[in-house]
């Protein structure tokens, strides 16, 4: 894919990571569309892209993430990538409530899922979507449970929609980063972060994320040295 001209949506955008991967499409010279679920962050967040089409989605309406792709496909004339992510929480099993883990089911699977489903009737070939998920989607951690299994999910759904789109031409990046200093940790749905270590460089993610929808791979993961490494094929 060459991003110069690619046209974009990013789902998350006024992120710390939405934000850094929204900058470094742009000065790739991607074309951007903002989505987010806070009106003023998303203002905010557009001030940088004055000519960015923008658009408010809930999560909890599967409905208005579909006119958030529509709305930005028919602003760009059309979409090349769609980037989605979604939030923390932590806390015992027996301590997190049913509507926490239903927040997060929504939030973390179901409505990525949904802007991908409505992307995957506009994109075309060459075209790509692509979602953090994070390695608890591989390696579920304590205390983290309902965040964790909310990820394997959302990389299940992104797995199998891999398959379906592969004759299409539509690629699926699955972005698995370790845990990155984004302050994320400090704005959880609900429970308090336990003791984490220094975290990545969302930048060098970001410079991956391009890296990697440029060489048309399947998965972005941490190295031993928690470094980005860009993979061909997921496994």
């Amino acid at each position: 894919m060459e991003l110069s001209g690619a046209r974009v949506l990013v789902a998350g955008a006024t992120g710390a990571l939405g934000g850094a991967i929204t900058a470094e499409l742009a000065d790739r010279g991607a074309r951007v569309a903002l989505a987010g679920r806070d009106r003023g962050r998303l203002a905010h967040t557009a001030r940088a892209y004055p000519s960015a089409p923008t658009a408010g989605f809930d999560a909890y309406d599967p409905g208005s993430c579909a006119r958030a792709v529509h709305e930005a496909a028919a602003a760009l004339q059309g979409l090349d990538v769609v980037v989605a992510f979604g939030p923390v929480a932590f806390g015992a099993a027996e301590e997190i409530g049913d509507e926490v883990a239903e927040h997060l089911m929504a939030v973390n699977h179901l409505a990525p899922a949904a802007f991908f489903r409505a992307a995957l009737g506009i994109l075309r070939r060459g075209s790509a979507i692509a979602a953090v998920t994070g390695v608890v989607a591989e390696r579920p951690q304590p205390r983290m449970a309902d965040y964790s299994a909310s990820k394997a999910a959302l990389a299940a759904w992104l797995d199998a929609v891999r398959r379906e789109a592969r004759s299409a031409g539509v690629a699926v990046l699955e972005i698995r980063p370790g845990h990155l200093d984004t302050g994320i940790a400090t704005r959880p749905v609900a429970g308090t972060a336990p003791p984490l270590p220094e975290g990545g460089d969302p930048r060098h993610v970001a410079g991956a994320v391009a890296d990697a929808l440029e060489a048309g791979a399947e998965l972005l993961r941490s190295g031993p040295d928690k470094s980005p490494v860009v993979e061909r094929r997921a496994r």
